[in-house]
Formats: structure tokens, C-alpha cells, sequence
């Protein structure tokens, strides 16, 4: 039975007219953006990370992905019907076990210490080394060295072309 205070709640088939692509992903979406406290209960054949990922970008209060194979239950389906209508959210354990088992794009910053992490976001913070060095109460040549250690591990080799504070600066905002 659902709460006195139930929300719309719209399901849409992944694959609907007029192209049957992902006009029925495009519609829950652009029903979102239009009224964010609609529910969406997105039902699918296929197991497409980029339609969970797009579904959930907004936020994931209100929405869900079920494969159609799964609707078959009735009382897993009711049970989605309900948790979404009251703002929660559901995604098929089967998309969960996927998104959750994808390999993840190393970081660039991945290699680096703790410590040329924080003297790179001082870098970043527009400091010198010598500045670095008396925010950190360590000795100018210590972060010398892992400014080179930085510019190593991000392969930023010396060229008169590039500048390797500025590229190694551009490469942590971008993570």
C-alpha cells in the first residue's frame, strides 16, 4: 500500500516509439528535468551501463532500472513500484553487479605518494617551492625532490616546448 503522501510515478520502456532506441530513456529523463519529484521505473531488455548511469546522473531519489525479466515478479516489481513512488530508489542487482564490477580508469595521480599529492595541490595553489617547503617545514631541495618524483610518475619530461608545473597542475584539476 503506498503512503498517503505517494509520488507520480511514470514507467517507461527503454525502447519506445518513435525510434525505438532510447526514446523511452530520453523521455523519463527530460520528465525528470521537468518535474524532479516524479518518480521514473525505466524497464529494460538490456543490461546497458550507460542507461543506469544516465538514469542516475540527476540523482537517484525517485528512480529505477529494472530488467524486463525481472518485472515477472510480482512482488519484487510491487516492491520497486512502492520504494520509488516514495523517493527511494532501485536498480536491477544484475546492473548493480556490473557497475560495480568494472574496471575503473586508472588515475593519473594514482602512483603518487601522499605526500607529492599534497605538494602538488600546493602547486596547484600557486605556490613555490620555497613556499611549499615553509607550509610543509621541510627543506626546499625535499620538495625538489618530489617535484621531480611528481613530474616523473606523470610523465612530464623536461622539454622547452611544455611547461611540467603547469601540465602537472592541469593533470590534478582534471582529476
Amino acid at each position: 500500500m503506498l503512503s498517503a503522501v505517494a509520488r507520480v510515478l511514470v514507467i517507461a520502456d527503454i525502447q519506445m516509439p518513435p525510434d525505438r532506441t532510447d526514446d523511452g530513456l530520453r523521455a523519463a529523463l527530460a520528465i525528470r528535468a521537468a518535474r524532479p519529484a516524479t518518480g521514473v521505473l525505466v524497464l529494460s531488455q538490456f543490461l546497458e551501463d550507460r542507461y543506469a548511469f544516465d538514469l542516475v546522473a540527476g540523482g537517484a531519489q525517485g528512480v529505477g532500472y529494472l530488467l524486463k525479466e525481472k518485472v515477472g515478479d510480482m512482488g519484487m516489481f510491487a516492491d520497486a513500484v512502492r520504494r520509488i513512488a516514495g523517493g527511494g530508489s532501485v536498480l536491477d542487482p544484475d546492473v548493480v553487479a556490473r557497475l560495480v564490477g568494472r574496471k575503473r580508469k586508472a588515475s593519473p595521480l594514482g602512483d603518487l605518494t601522499p605526500r607529492e599529492r599534497q605538494v602538488l595541490a600546493l602547486i596547484a595553489q600557486g605556490l613555490s617551492n620555497a613556499g611549499i617547503a615553509h607550509d610543509l617545514v621541510v627543506t626546499v631541495a625535499a620538495i625538489e625532490r618530489h617535484v621531480t618524483g611528481i613530474f616523473d610518475k606523470l610523465g612530464l619530461h623536461q622539454s622547452p616546448e611544455a611547461h611540467r608545473r603547469v601540465l602537472a597542475v592541469l593533470t590534478y584539476l582534471r582529476t
